[in-house]
């Protein structure tokens, strides 16, 4: 079992099945991409972006210091941190996405 399956196998907090689709990424790999997000959170470039203060999800306006970085793919699914799949979003669309794509959310979950 991996840290974020459940007790059932299920990744938790995401629809039954989505497990299947999940990439072999080693822990390694995903310590590399939480740190190249760091190292780009520091950045100009995403200053730039969080200014804007609107979630890319649920498109409200929240003050920059509120808003998180999230991987469009999610490193669990194979995302990387570039800035291609980094976006701003409040703290409860990051949440409820949690591992799951921006299609396969539709910001009810």
């Amino acid at each position: 079992m991996t840290d974020v399956e459940g007790d059932d196998g299920q990744l938790e907090g995401s629809p039954r099945g989505m497990k299947d689709f999940f990439s072999e990424i080693s822990t390694a790999e995903i310590q590399r991409e939480k740190n190249r997000a760091r190292e780009l959170r520091r950045s100009e470039w995403w200053r730039r972006k969080k200014a804007a203060g609107i979630c890319f999800y649920c498109q409200q306006h929240f003050p920059p210091s509120e808003l998180t970085m999230d991987h469009l793919v999610p490193l669990v699914r194979g995302g990387k941190s570039t800035k291609g799949n980094l976006v701003p979003a409040c703290k409860e669309c990051n949440s409820k996405k949690k591992y799951a794509l921006p299609w396969e959310w539709d910001g009810s979950v």
